[in-house]
């Protein structure tokens, strides 16, 4: 049996300064995608990764672009560029660069819509000053390169990350627009979860023959408990009211595929008391962030949200996850899912299926090589529906539903 061999953050030859703040955080070993992804960036190359959130993704990028902005000798331009798709983890992000950074000269700025002028104002001055890395959201940028005040001459690397996601929300004009600002001559990162074919036509038109990376989906964490019900749309929330009260949770997440459904979802739990927020790009990054943090610091047991935090938020200690909707896809779920079990605790995963989405969660049970427990509705609540994957419905959530469950005045 082959061993395998780990490298350790101080073998890849980085500058002492960055050496560190990796060590003040406390890294110490590289996962298998800094390994792979880290070498090939400080040697100048192109790279196209394929990775999910959890495999140290963003260290891999950042701490080899962070060392080779060590060593650059043109001061107050930009030089890096990073472009993701939610506010959320353009924050994280910018929190990650932090830290790594705190012992260099290096400067940074997370840039997002959804905040006041104030801080559009001090988006405007690090632009204007040349903050050596951006971390930026499509929309917000090219709101700033309309103005005529961002220069990015001096610029070395372009990063998108969770390329995939950005294309799904319809950004791929946006980048367009934006890369046609960048220098020709430069580094270009591309990482993403998926690679469907719209990523692979992206990455043709700005990758320049790219290192190829790609670590295969991970199955979920064996501690998770998955768990689904076959439901008409009218039982979701008798079933998750019935759910939630069954048991004593101190964090649960509900995830909705759209914003109308988590504001539906969100507002009927708080008619029956439960204690709950909702988060969804409809409200402001300041609302947002206190949400999370209600969240984090159990002021809020139940949080209702759409996709914007399967992926790129690190919020532990979840108990239970909800998929109120079956996912797109089976690397959606596994996101989802696995915001719980997280730090060597057990969590449990219950997913809704309506009939028309049985076909979609077959798929989804066909990536994880296994069928997912189908537990059947209480009694009280009514007979659900046949799991029968391989039919074609029609009216789906119109079926018998007897009541029951219902609000708590």
């Amino acid at each position: 049996m082959q061993k395998i061999i780990t490298l350790k953050f101080d073998e890849f030859g980085f500058d002492p300064q960055l050496l560190d703040g990796i060590n003040a955080i406390g890294y110490e070993n590289a996962t298998p995608i800094q390994e792979q992804t880290i070498p090939i960036i400080m040697q100048g190359n192109d790279l196209m990764g394929s990775a999910q959130t959890g495999t140290g993704k963003t260290a891999a990028f950042l701490l080899p672009v962070i060392n080779n902005i060590i060593t650059s000798e043109a001061n107050n331009f930009i030089k890096a560029l990073v472009i993701v798709p939610t506010r959320e983890l353009a924050v994280q992000i910018d929190q990650q660069m932090e830290g790594f950074s705190y012992f260099t000269s290096i400067s940074s700025i997370a840039i997002y819509g959804g905040t006041d002028g104030a801080s559009f104002e001090r988006e405007k001055q690090s632009l204007i000053d040349g903050a050596d890395v951006i971390i930026c959201t499509p929309g917000r940028m090219i709101a700033h390169i309309n103005q005529g005040y961002t220069d990015f001459s001096h610029l070395k690397y372009l990063i998108l990350d969770e390329a995939d996601r950005m294309l799904d929300m319809g950004f791929f004009d946006d980048l367009m627009k934006i890369i046609g600002r960048l220098p020709e001559k430069r580094q270009n990162l591309l990482f993403a979860a998926t690679m469907p074919k719209e990523v692979g036509v992206l990455a043709r038109k700005i990758l320049v023959n790219p290192m190829e990376v790609s670590l295969a989906v991970s199955k979920p964490a064996e501690k998770i408990l998955q768990v689904a019900y076959c439901v008409y749309d009218a039982q979701k929330i008798p079933l998750t009211i019935h759910t939630l009260n069954s048991d004593k949770l101190r964090s649960v997440l509900i995830f909705c595929s759209t914003k109308s459904a988590t504001k539906q979802v969100s507002r009927e739990l708080k008619h029956s008391r439960i204690s709950v927020a909702e988060i969804h790009s409809d409200l402001d990054q300041k609302t947002r962030e206190q949400v999370l943090l209600d969240f984090r610091n159990s002021k809020i047991h139940v949080l209702v949200a759409t996709d914007i935090l399967s992926r790129g938020i690190d919020v532990e200690d979840i108990d239970l996850v909800i998929n109120y909707d079956v996912p797109n896809d089976g690397e959606d779920y596994i996101h989802r899912i696995g915001r719980t079990a997280r730090a060597q605790s057990d969590g449990v995963a219950i997913t809704f299926i309506n009939q028309k989405e049985m076909g979609k969660f077959a798929e989804i049970e066909k990536l994880l090589g296994e069928e997912v427990y189908k537990a059947v509705v209480p009694t009280e609540f009514g007979e659900g529906p046949a799991y029968e994957p391989k039919k074609k419905f029609q009216n789906a959530g119109r079926g018998k539903f007897k009541g029951g469950g219902g609000r708590k005045r």
